[in-house]
């Protein structure tokens, strides 16, 4: 059995308390198909199995690298039915954490060991975690949650990866690593439903090599009705997708030493946000006023008919049909909106290149394109984010649509010589961006509430702020900007082992990059500007670490690295000035242990992160409705403007991980994981307010305290090597804040995923099937996973819960 990934256990029997999270682990092949599936080492019948990872851009085994790894391999992916990054957000690796931006599936917020950008999703703004995919980066956040396609495993680098991996990974980097073409004829097809209307087909075939060729062909589809109905006719409803993609590779092996492997994917991902349902009503205890039903202004409860004097200290009175849920997850909208599917395609072509220059030593490229293309379509507030007033608008359809094109290419040269491993490599990337988008109110009060109509998407005569439809070109567009980025780098990273001291091993690395970023915010408000930004950095990135053999099964390290997030602009401020960059220093030290015969292993992590320029954004509303230039004005909503600085001072990160895997018998593999993560922002004053305001910075998403166990237990049955697998997993995470400017805490969460299956059941002499039963938030826990009391004051808090229990039936067939 194959199943290593941190998993949640808060009982653990205290053992682990006061430990930290550290590595999940996956299982590399064993020297057996047979050790394989149970997960045997290399040279036992009864231990944990060896872990390959290539962090270091060579194989290696993870127990021998010194750095903090957490690997999900394909078994995890199938225990824990992961169909997409976004049934990572659980905490089973707990010191990743992911997350939806805003309510919206469309873009992820991917943060690692307390590194977790508040809004990425834009033009010319940069992730603190680099995602890659078969050792390309990924430069947006859009797209992110895409199917997932063939995976052997998906490495969680923790930590500053500046040196081998560059800009955009001060937390580290999340490096998914498909399966190549094999040249054997063979693969797998599967399919499943459950509830909710789910379904889901694979097909993953691989055809024999012909004329040194090796193809392989994916291809997925992935179906979800939405967990939350809307009762408008005709619309979708939330937290709904469709997913869909295709992928060909082709290995070309023309003589020994080299080989070609070019691959093209294409995806679509249809879906819809979460909802945003109203949490508390008037949660200061206001005077709750009326509206005059002369003037229909909001008067003090009492107040003679044909009032005009409005009552400056009074909260407006809810809608009868609107629904405070206080912790009740919503299965029904109690008022429909407007909302249609969001949909990101995501498409890309890469060639990688391999030439064993000798025996030793390797001469690799990496060349890639790809496109990403969203449109947004986000109306998940209804009437739970805005006041209840006479014949006002409400619900705002948050649009956007974006285009992002990236072109990278990467040389390395990996090698060995004696006593020394080494990396040496180069680095191009140029990336364009655009997008534009609108805010519509989609629907409409009447005079006391009681009822609502539906806005057009189609205006009639010029569209203005106050007259605008969806429709496109009926959109009264709100910003629009581009922005280009391009990137160089050389790096080189060598270890050196003392001849007559092969317990000791030396790394020095380090990485110069230079940056350089221009881009234009041409439209506010619906008016043309010309607010351009020029940027461009350079910096290196320095690496040491000494590791230390203690005996041959126990290895301790110490290292210090920097990673830095690259400098650009708020596409959702009023002018467009750039920022600089993000950097972190790190000082860490760990020990990876397997004991008593590679059955325990367990593996800690401690770590000091200092962060300077940390870029910050403050949440500013424009009050004035006319922008320079024009006398339109905006009746409907003022100016939202998120401006960004950078902080003074040091933003402190400090951490503690841990991590053990027990093979308890042949039959029965547990494991438990445990991260600490302590942050503080120094506050920063925000100086385009009047008077300037000391502004508190909260870092989202990073829980101080989150756990993860699990359980895995095979047994044979039938005699015939098919097997009986149980599977259980259990994910804690301590409430986190949701919002950079806002001293206001989610939930905290406790969710437990299982799968039982009756797998490797012998169909023919060549071909093996598989039949599961899986379960996602088993105990169907809810939890408000994003909080904001910024109504307050007008009207109360606002939240996103987590997805209900979900549960299938899938088959497989392997051949």
């Amino acid at each position: 059995m194959n199943l290593n990934i941190s998993r949640t256990m808060l009982l653990a029997g205290g053992a682990l308390a006061g430990l930290t999270a550290a590595p999940i682990f996956a299982q590399a092949p064993a020297s057996s198909d047979q050790s394989a599936e149970d997960g045997l080492a290399p040279d036992s019948h009864s231990g944990l199995k060896e872990i390959v990872v290539t962090a270091t851009r060579r194989e290696t085994n993870l127990q021998k690298t010194p750095i903090a790894i957490s690997v999900v391999d394909d078994a995890v992916i199938q225990d824990r039915h992961v169909g997409s990054l976004i049934d990572l957000a659980d905490g089973g690796v707990p010191s990743l954490r992911v997350a939806t931006f805003e309510a919206r599936q469309s873009a992820l917020t991917v943060g690692i060991r307390g590194i977790v950008p508040f809004d990425q999703n834009q033009t010319a703004r940069d992730t603190g975690v680099g995602v890659y995919v078969d050792g390309v980066y990924l430069g947006r956040s859009q797209g992110l949650n895409a199917a997932l396609f063939d995976v052997e495993r998906i490495e969680v680098l923790k930590g500053p990866q500046g040196s081998l991996f560059g800009r955009n990974t001060e937390g580290g980097a999340l490096s998914i690593v498909t399966k190549a073409p094999t040249g054997e004829f063979g693969g797998r097809v599967s399919a499943g439903a459950g509830n909710y209307g789910s379904h889901e087909v694979q097909g993953h075939i691989d055809l024999p090599e012909f004329q040194h060729i090796a193809i392989k062909l994916d291809g997925v589809e992935q179906h979800q009705d939405p967990t939350v109905k809307n009762p408008l006719a005709g619309q979708a409803g939330w937290n709904q997708y469709e997913r869909v993609g295709g992928r060909i590779s082709a290995k070309w092996t023309p003589i020994e030493g080299f080989s070609a492997l070019v691959s093209y994917d294409k995806a679509r991902d249809e879906n819809t946000p979460n909802y945003s349902q109203l949490i508390t009503y008037n949660p200061n205890n206001k005077t709750i006023g009326i509206y005059d039903p002369i003037t229909l202004k909001l008067v003090a409860p009492g107040s003679p008919a044909g009032t005009s004097v409005a009552c400056s200290t009074c909260i407006a009175p809810l809608s009868p049909l609107v629904y405070v849920s206080g912790s009740n997850r919503q299965s029904v909208a109690e008022i429909g909106v407007p909302q249609q599917v969001s949909v990101d395609r995501t498409e890309g072509t890469s060639a990688t290149l391999k030439y064993e220059l000798t025996p030793h030593i390797e001469l690799r490229s990496i060349t890639a394109w790809r496109t990403v293309s969203t449109d947004q379509w986000d109306n998940s507030g209804g009437a739970h984010r805005t006041i209840f007033a006479p014949n006002a608008l409400f619900s705002r359809y948050s649009l956007s649509f974006l285009n992002q094109r990236q072109f990278s290419q990467e040389l390395q040269l990996v090698g060995s010589i004696p006593q020394v491993d080494f990396v040496l490599g180069g680095y191009y990337f140029n990336e364009g961006a655009q997008e534009q988008a609108a805010t519509p109110a989609s629907n409409k009060w009447n005079v006391d509430g009681t009822g609502y109509t539906i806005q057009s998407e189609t205006v009639v005569g010029p569209v203005t702020s106050s007259n605008q439809g969806w429709a496109i070109g009926q959109q009264f567009l709100q910003r629009a900007s581009r922005a280009f980025a391009k990137s160089y780098a050389a790096f080189g990273q060598a270890t050196f082992t003392p001849a007559g001291f092969d317990m000791l091993h030396l790394t020095l690395g380090g990485r110069y990059t230079n940056d350089k970023r221009n881009g234009l915010l041409y439209l506010v408000s619906g008016v043309a500007t010309n607010y351009q930004f020029d940027f461009s950095n350079s910096r290196f990135d320095p690496l040491v670490v000494l590791a230390l053999d203690a005996t041959p099964t126990v290895n301790l390290y110490a290292k210090y690295s920097t990673g830095y997030r690259a400098g650009g602009a708020n596409d959702r401020s009023h002018n467009f000035l750039a920022f600089g960059p993000e950097a972190v220093k790190s000082y860490e030290v760990g020990a990876k242990m397997d004991l008593l015969d590679h059955h325990v292993r367990l593996n800690l992590a401690g770590y000091i992160m200092d962060r300077t320029g940390t870029q910050t954004d403050f949440d500013n509303v424009d009050t004035n409705p006319f922008l320079p230039g024009t006398t339109t004005p905006n009746p409907t909503f003022n100016l939202h403007t998120e401006d960004t600085g950078n902080a003074p001072g040091v933003s402190k990160i400090r951490g503690i991980e841990a991590e053990l895997t027990a093979r308890v018998t042949d039959d029965l593999t547990v494991g438990a994981s445990y991260a600490y993560t302590y942050t503080k922002v120094p506050a920063t004053l925000n100086t385009l307010l009047t008077p300037p305001v000391l502004y508190q910075v909260y870092v989202v998403y990073t829980p101080r305290n989150a756990a993860s166990a699990y359980a895995d237990y095979n047994v044979p049955v039938m005699g015939n090597g098919s097997k009986l697998k149980f599977h259980l997993d259990a994910n804690y995470a301590e409430s986190q804040y949701s919002f950079q400017n806002e001293a206001v805490k989610a939930d905290a969460s406790f969710i437990v995923n299982a799968s039982i299956a009756l797998a490797k059941i012998p169909l023919t002499s060549s071909t093996k099937g598989t039949l599961s039963f899986w379960a996602r938030n088993l105990l169907d826990a809810t939890y408000i996973y994003r909080r904001s009391a910024a109504n307050a004051n007008s009207l109360g808090d606002y939240g996103n819960f987590n997805p209900p229990r979900t549960w299938g039936l899938q088959g497989t067939i392997e051949f």
